[in-house]
């Protein structure tokens, strides 16, 4: 077997700002949209990647990464197949955790909270607004479903370009689409030398306030 790095000896001691209450957006979508616009302004590959966690019906726990598409008071919206095990996850439970890890900045963010489907017109209206060849490949894939191999994705997309050929729109599909997830909390996490650790967590009373406190690393 080749030799293994000890991972135990991997260590980082984090020299970044502070995260400091008095300091801190007393709404956590503030606070997030402030820490998301610096995510922005780094130089990350997909400052937008976030990991989503899911719970089934029988309490089986999947966590998956995928693509932060919009946000606002409102909530947080990502896309993706309804017929896929998230999705039914999702609709099953209704519940679900996201987490941002922002590493040159030394941030994450933890957020958890009940989830919806979007209207059905407002994720055709993002469809569209994808590239062509993405809303062929939503068209072409049946996510989470097991086939053969890569051939029959290929065979697929190829069919839907020969259909669609010519047709400048292709109609959304009504198996694909967006989920929101209402956060009823929040945990901002800046890393801190020593392994001390700043943590802030917005909870959602049920005034409609936000309460914050701070936790220890």
């Amino acid at each position: 077997m080749p030799r293994v790095t000890d991972i135990r000896k991997l260590r980082k001691n984090y020299q970044a700002v502070v995260l400091e209450k008095r300091k801190a957006k007393k709404d956590p979508f503030d606070q997030f949209h402030t820490w998301f616009e610096e995510a922005l302004a780094s130089d990350f590959v997909e400052p937008n990647a976030m990991n989503l966690a899911t719970v089934s019906r029988t309490g089986d726990i999947s966590s998956r990464m995928v693509l932060l598409k919009a946000y606002d008071k409102s909530g947080f919206v990502f896309f993706t197949n309804y017929n896929s095990d998230k999705a039914q996850d999702l609709q099953s439970t209704r519940i679900a955790a996201l987490c941002f890890w922002w590493d040159m900045l030394y941030r994450q963010v933890r957020i958890t909270g009940h989830v919806e489907k979007i209207p059905a017109a407002d994720s055709a209206e993002y469809f569209h607004t994808r590239p062509r060849g993405s809303q062929l490949g939503a068209l072409a894939s049946q996510q989470s479903k097991v086939i053969k191999d890569y051939s029959v994705l290929e065979r697929a997309y190829r069919r839907l370009e020969i259909r669609y050929r010519g047709q400048e729109v292709i109609p959304s599909p009504t198996h694909w689409g967006g989920f929101r997830v209402i956060p009823s909390q929040f945990e901002f996490w800046q890393g801190r030398p020593n392994r001390l650790h700043d943590r802030l967590r917005y909870s959602l009373a049920p005034s409609g306030d936000w309460k914050v406190e701070r936790l220890s690393p």
